[in-house]
């Protein structure tokens, strides 16, 4: 069986058929593990959740900043955003039984060396550590309270981590890094403001992965996320939010333990998006 990691695909639905066509018809057997942020912005959210939650045990999705968004939506806890495309899934009569699925999904994933998570994580944790956290997430998610967990997930605070963050506080710090985390300063804590890509950025930001001493050196770190960053491929690393939505490509890259034999997949993507 062979595994590859999708980037975000934001409701591109035609897209990723075109995609999952392309490594089907180079491995029958392939798996999927989506990088997150399945919805929103590209405007097939409903056909791409149905497709997705169809592969069965074929594909898992961890959850991405617009996913739990889309769930805050669902259930009135926050306003649809001007450029949300959500309003054909949450009219839908499967919505319920859709947005459950979605619900269910980790917040991060671990596989033979590699670790899958929507944005990043801070420095001092491990591998071990991203998954514990990424547990209490998700617990909390799937119990009976969820809801509360989505209205107090909001905030940009605290911006950094620390082991005696409990509650509300732990658990936002917890989310922010999965999920939104692009740029951080020198002591690990994240910047919020700058999505850029580039070297334009001031010299005080740094790449959450290349922070000093990050504790994830040894794992192959998979994420998305960040498509002014585009397709970055390290030993240790893997981007892959190469804009679909913004007019880029959707991409595919190969779970290999020897990254030399990795396998790049992409088809071009219309726009669907003009960046604000």
């Amino acid at each position: 069986m062979s595994t590859y990691f999708i980037g975000d695909v934001q409701g591109c639905c035609d897209q990723l058929e075109r995609l999952l066509e392309k490594v089907l018809a180079q491995d029958t057997d392939a798996h999927f593990l989506f990088a997150g942020d399945l919805v929103n912005r590209g405007h097939k959210s409903l056909a791409t959740l149905r497709l997705v939650k169809s592969l069965g045990q074929r594909a898992d999705s961890v959850l991405g900043n617009h996913d739990l968004h889309c769930l805050a939506v669902w259930q009135g806890i926050r306003p649809k955003h001007g450029s949300d495309t959500l309003d054909e899934l949450l009219l839908a009569p499967d919505c319920d039984e859709l947005l459950t699925w979605l619900r269910h999904r980790p917040m991060a994933i671990a596989t033979q060396g590699h670790v899958l998570v929507h944005a990043g994580v801070y420095p001092q944790w491990n591998a071990d550590f991203i998954l514990q956290l990424a547990t209490e997430i998700e617990t909390a998610l799937r119990g009976d309270d969820w809801r509360s967990l989505l209205k107090q997930m909001y905030g940009n605070t605290p911006a950094a981590w620390s082991d005696q963050l409990q509650g509300t506080d732990r658990q936002r710090a917890i989310i922010n890094a999965f999920t939104r985390m692009r740029y951080c300063l020198a002591d690990g804590s994240m910047d919020f403001k700058n999505k850029e890509g580039g070297k334009t950025v001031s010299k005080d930001l740094i790449p959450w992965f290349d922070l000093p001493q990050r504790q994830t050196e040894d794992t192959v770190m998979v994420f998305g996320h960040w498509s002014t960053l585009g397709l970055v491929l390290r030993p240790n690393l893997i981007s892959l939010d190469t804009g679909c939505v913004w007019g880029g490509k959707l991409s595919a890259v190969s779970l290999c333990q020897d990254p030399s034999a990795r396998r790049v997949i992409q088809v071009d993507c219309p726009q669907q998006q003009v960046p604000a």
